[in-house]
């Protein structure tokens, strides 16, 4: 197995400044194959009245600055745009970019009890959505209307003119020109834990994606690998077709405890490594994940 390596600048609380200088350098960097942003309106954390700016807008200004990096949202709130209007997007960006994007999703703010996804206290999506106008879905209904996003994603990347009639979402006549660069579309990255979207996963991601400690510890990220194998099994998928990877919050002051997670990871199959900065990002941020993470446990699995 080979580990590869990416990273996250949560637009949270951070100036653009910031953000712009880690992308930057993390660009010259090739240890890191990839670069994240996430997709809310409102600190989860934190001062209520802290600056936070729009994933797919933030998205088109550094990925039309980079040029090797792949990139995307991880991950991109399934309840926020219309379906179309993402795939639009999604192919817009793409080819900005030269067929860079990963296509990260999941399916957004649904009805989840207090503590729901390690994070503490009330469910933050209830207040998000509230000032953005947007509406909570149930579980079950959130992972179904992300079903149909994907497949209307896949036709309209894929088809000169596409219709689609699901229960949630009609497209008449869809006619979305330029099509991605990457064919038959940017690969897709879905973010989740539960079982009905581990199914989903194994029916349709090239990557899974899930929060690592304190999150979400090791043995709940053991039993959803068992999970998404058990998944892939009952539709005769070879599970090593899916990566699996992991966000991990970075500790400035404790480097040899995030590599010892990301090596623990790698054990469970993790391939894939999303490394989360916490503000305030440090002078020569990619340089230092280079040198104090990247690089050992680079080193310490080609020794074992």
């Amino acid at each position: 197995m080979t580990l590869t390596f990416g990273l996250k600048t949560t637009p949270m609380h951070v100036p653009y400044a910031d953000i712009q200088r880690v992308w930057l350098e993390a660009d010259e960097f090739p240890q890191f194959r990839d670069a994240w942003l996430w997709d809310h309106f409102l600190p989860l954390i934190g001062p209520k009245d802290g600056d936070v700016l729009e994933g797919w807008t933030l998205l088109s200004a550094l990925a039309a600055q980079t040029t090797r990096l792949r990139f995307g949202l991880l991950v991109t709130s399934n309840r926020v745009r219309a379906p179309a209007v993402l795939g639009k997007i999604a192919s817009t960006l793409d080819v900005i970019s030269g067929g860079r994007l990963t296509m990260g999703l999941g399916a957004g703010g649904t009805h989840q009890p207090p503590g729901a996804g390690g994070i503490a206290g009330p469910n933050p999506a209830i207040a998000e959505y509230e000032a953005y106008g947007l509406t909570l879905v149930p579980p079950g209904e959130g992972v179904d209307r992300l079903r149909e996003t994907i497949e209307i994603l896949r036709g309209m990347w894929t088809q000169d003119v596409f219709d689609f009639h699901g229960r949630y979402y009609t497209l008449e006549q869809n006619r979305n020109e330029p099509k991605p660069i990457q064919r038959p579309g940017p690969p897709l990255l879905i973010g989740g834990w539960g079982n009905r979207m581990m199914r989903l996963i194994a029916e349709y991601a090239d990557i899974w994606n899930i929060s690592g400690p304190p999150h979400t510890d090791f043995e709940v990220l053991a039993d959803r690998a068992r999970r998404l194998d058990a998944e892939c099994a009952r539709i005769g998928r070879d599970p090593a077709t899916v990566s699996r990877s992991l966000q991990q919050l970075v500790s400035y002051d404790d480097p040899a405890a995030t590599r010892s997670i990301i090596r623990r990871a790698a054990g469970l199959g993790f391939d894939h490594i999303v490394l989360s900065l916490t503000r305030p990002y440090p002078d020569r941020a990619a340089q230092w994940l280079v040198r104090e993470i990247i690089d050992p446990v680079l080193e310490q699995t080609s020794a074992a």
